[in-house]
């Protein structure tokens, strides 16, 4: 139950409407908050200590983020993206990726590349003390780092966008037997071309990347659902 998930995250400089925002935000990424799940205002209110105002305000928020979907009369729920939906967003975002690291391959600053290469260490720290939250943070850095560094600000704006909309799945998928050794791996390639110079490589490599990823959430999701079926069987079989 909501009661139980997450606490306010209280910031005095902030307005009221934007740390109930932030507070839900953060619990929908971190899967405290689960797709499908029923967000009512009054529940929401006095779980946080605040009245219904901000917490109407900081759901349409969320709705433009694509993290909450208002329903008429029925109020608001975590959206539940489809696989079509994933398969429609990691397409845009492997052509965006393919995009910023050829651009980061002819534009990348040698300060900057040594930044990713020290990002390593705390990537293997993550990975050994299977700290996925950290892990997910470091990757973050790493390809915000990389889409910087083509100082396109469109590029960057759109890349932000999609990256929000699929945080909580790529954390699940994080989750997965061998997932993180394979990202840093995709990693180390990945810097080996912006160090060489080689922006065909790079842009290869980023849509590899991307494929792997959009792979192993489509099989976490294909799992869950046969999961939640044989469950329902097996409760009517009983």
């Amino acid at each position: 139950m909501i009661e139980t998930k997450f606490n306010i995250n209280t910031n005095e400089y902030l307005p009221l409407r934007d740390v109930v925002f932030n507070t839900l935000r953060d619990a929908i990424l971190t899967g405290k908050l689960l797709p499908g799940e029923r967000l009512m205002e009054n529940q929401l209110a006095d779980k946080l200590g605040v009245s219904r105002t901000p917490v109407r305000e900081a759901l349409r928020m969320l709705e433009l983020e694509n993290l909450v979907e208002l329903v008429p009369r029925k109020g608001a729920q975590v959206l539940d993206m489809s696989e079509k939906d994933i398969v429609d967003i990691l397409e845009v975002r492997s052509a965006l990726e393919g995009l910023a690291t050829s651009l980061a391959c002819k534009k990348m600053k040698r300060e900057d590349l040594q930044k990713l290469k020290a990002m390593e260490a705390d990537f293997e720290q993550a990975v050994s003390e299977r700290n996925v939250e950290r892990f997910v943070e470091i990757d973050e850095e790493f390809h915000d780092a990389i889409f910087e560094s083509t100082e396109n600000v469109k590029l960057i704006q759109m890349f932000r966008n999609l990256r929000i909309q699929l945080y909580r799945y790529r954390m699940a998928h994080a989750k997965q037997d061998s997932v993180m050794t394979t990202i840093v791996a995709h990693h180390r390639s990945i810097i080996r071309a912006i160090e060489n110079r080689d922006s065909e490589e790079g842009s290869t490599v980023a849509h590899s990347h991307i494929k792997f990823q959009t792979e192993r959430i489509l099989r976490m999701m294909h799992e869950k659902r046969l999961k939640t079926t044989q469950n329902c069987a097996s409760r009517m079989n009983r």
